[in-house]
């Protein structure tokens, strides 16, 4: 009578190993014994080996008692009945991955399916980006054939019932382990789960159905967007895949800069220059706004830094009738030269002016 390894010899790992890392162990040696995958002789009972190892340590109980007397009662192991599925279905996963589908008779079908997004950027000027506009947009994207429509065989006929699947688009193999037979459907391979074959290709896309295409659209732009904003254009992407629909194409805006105006939100910046003596006597001023050009009345006294608002002088907002504000911050510019009588009148005027209390 063979002596039986130790248990964690088997399984290559110390005494001391939690049972994640049991399970990580088997799972790799497993799949490596496994008969339907080592033809080796000798790799069936090593596989066995492994299972009853693995049915010792998994169990807390089992392991417990193992870890105390050096043995186990391990009647009954390589039988159905205390082998524990739930904790294996990963492991039978990989098994069975490897012969093209899903284990335990779950078939992968080839439902339709949207066609893939695609992005493109689009520059507008600030004045485009404020009041709206239309613009052309040239996409290159994956279409159905104009030809064929999408079908892939040549004009005139049509695709065949596959003869290895009868249209059906799966095949059904038996499989034998050591835990039985298994029935195991999978994706025809002749036709790839479609159900037909293609006997006469589309000359002009060569029985793929899809062409590469260009295409120019014009895109209404709306009022008030700004940089960064994104557009969708639903279904203007690639075409779908087995009847899908297809895929959307969005646009990132990008805005260029204004040479006078920066904008906050919905509102409009604009820094006005003036000179000392309109700062202290106040003036009437044009100024420039996206409406054109506008009045501006500036009150005597008024302080470097002082911000004018103008209602409904901003930039609409998207999808609203409402409109942002035009904000002057007014900046008082000191002269950088003056002559011997602009001097003499600032040296007059200071000695009538108080003096600056600090804080």
């Amino acid at each position: 009578m063979a002596i039986k390894r130790d248990y964690y010899e088997v399984l290559g790992l110390p005494r001391n190993a939690s049972g994640a890392e049991i399970k990580r162990a088997f799972r790799k040696l497993a799949f490596q014994y496994h008969p339907d995958h080592n033809k080796d002789p000798g790799a069936e009972d090593k596989f066995k080996e492994l299972n009853e190892a693995y049915q010792v340590l998994s169990s807390p109980e089992k392991r417990n008692y193992y870890d105390r007397y050096g043995k186990v009662d391990t009647e009954g192991l390589h039988g159905f009945s205390d082998f524990d599925f739930g904790g294996l279905g990963d492991i039978f996963e990989s098994f069975f991955a490897g012969f093209g589908g899903a284990p335990f008779g779950r078939a992968t079908q080839r439902t339709p399916q949207k066609g893939d997004s695609l992005q493109t950027p689009l520059t507008l000027s600030f004045d485009e980006a404020v009041f709206g506009c239309r613009k052309d947009v040239e996409v290159q994207r994956i279409e159905n054939c104009p030809s064929c429509y999408g079908i892939g065989s040549q004009p005139g006929t049509n695709p065949q019932t596959c003869p290895d699947c009868h249209g059906t688009g799966q095949v059904k193999k038996v499989q034998r382990s050591i835990f039985g037979r298994f029935s195991h459907i999978s994706a025809c391979s002749r036709c790839g789960g479609i159900g037909t074959i293609i006997t006469n290709p589309c000359s002009q896309c060569h029985g793929r159905g899809k062409v590469k295409g260009k295409r120019e659209l014009t895109v209404d732009i709306p009022a008030g967007v700004d940089d960064g904003y994104q557009m969708c254009l639903d279904g203007e992407g690639n075409a779908g895949l087995y009847g899908g629909a297809s895929g959307d194409l969005y646009l990132y805006l990008s805005v260029r800069p204004h040479h006078l105006f920066r904008r906050d939100g919905i509102d409009i910046l604009y820094e006005l220059p003036i000179s000392f003596a309109q700062a202290a006597l106040g003036d009437e001023i044009e100024i420039p706004s996206l409406d054109g050009k506008t009045n501006l009345k500036i009150p005597p006294s008024t302080q470097n830094g002082t911000v004018f608002r103008l209602k409904g002088k901003g930039v609409p907002q998207l999808n609203s009738s409402r409109k942002g504000d035009l904000l002057i911050k007014a900046v008082v510019i000191t002269p950088r030269h003056l002559d011997k009588n602009q001097r003499r009148l600032f040296e007059e005027l200071a000695k009538t002016l108080p003096p600056t209390k600090l804080p």
